[in-house]
């Protein structure tokens, strides 16, 4: 486990708990933290040097921030046992496989892409819990030069660990992403730093309702690893910002118009697709 916080460390914690794995190695260039992940029960033992950390390891997971991915695969470029399999936790994929095939000089068959969709708001091993990926989706981008059974060796890793695993191409992963998770997250910390920096903003918080708080509670996810996430999937991100900033100038031109029509009908359609949404996935409005 390269990256020992809540990805990583949840899919120590679930794997163990399967009975999926002998031995967890973490690394970092934190010791102390590595050091609590040990006391925690998550990981066996650690190395703060990368490279040490994968030698004999059949399985090496990837849950660093997108910006540190190449100097994790220029540490393990050509360490790695005969037979290892890496795969990672990052949530633009494009941007990864870059990172991987400039330390690489090639796409290494050894390397499968993938994105666990599961996470809180929470950060640290001290948030991981085995039953995070139960039941979430864990999303595997293959490349062509893949190793089918790489491949199927990751699913099978993430399907000990309670996920349902799903297949598409990079591409498609990075739109999709933009749209589902990167848009809502850019959104919450926007409306957040925005009301901060108004006056009277003491106010306006202590006023802040439970709506509030549902809809900005991703604001306190990690900024570091989302601004590296901003920058890794940029021009699916700017596509959704402008889409976006596009039916929102139509909802405020319906505002000032006084068009109670047109902003019933926004409201209406919103609210049958979120509901469907909600049956789909078994989860409850609020």
């Amino acid at each position: 486990m390269i990256g020992v916080g809540l990805i990583g460390g949840s899919l120590a914690r679930a794997l163990r708990k399967a009975g999926a794995v002998r031995e967890i190695i973490g690394a970092s260039r934190n010791a102390a933290h590595l050091q609590k992940a040990v006391d925690f029960g998550v990981i066996d033992r650690f190395d703060t040097d990368v490279a040490t950390a994968v030698q004999g390891a059949d399985m090496v997971f990837v849950a660093v921030p997108l910006g540190a991915m190449r100097g994790v695969f220029d540490a393990i470029n050509g360490v790695l046992a005969p037979g290892a399999v890496v795969t990672d936790g990052g949530s633009a994929k494009a941007a990864v496989v870059e990172d991987l095939q400039a330390a690489c000089g090639q796409t290494p068959p050894w390397f499968v892409p993938g994105h666990p969709i599961a996470g809180t708001e929470q950060s640290g091993v001290e948030a991981s819990f085995a039953e995070l990926y139960q039941g979430r989706r864990v999303i595997l981008t293959p490349l062509p030069e893949t190793d089918a059974t790489a491949t199927a060796r990751v699913r099978a890793m993430w399907e000990a660990a309670g996920a349902i695993v799903n297949e598409m191409d990079v591409g498609h992963h990075d739109e999709v992403l933009a749209a589902t998770s990167h848009l809502p997250h850019i959104l919450a910390f926007t409306l957040v730093e925005s009301l901060a920096r108004m006056s009277e903003k003491r106010e306006i918080f202590e006023y802040a309702a439970g709506g509030f708080r549902d809809f900005t509670r991703i604001a306190s996810s990690d900024p570091v690893m989302w601004r590296d996430i901003c920058i890794a999937n940029r021009d699916a991100i700017l596509a959704m910002l402008d889409h976006f900033g596009q039916d929102l100038q139509v909802l405020g031109s319906a505002i000032r118009n006084h068009d109670a029509d047109s902003i019933l009908r926004i409201f209406q359609d919103a609210k049958t697709a979120r509901d469907a949404f909600t049956v789909t996935t078994g989860t409850t409005a609020e």
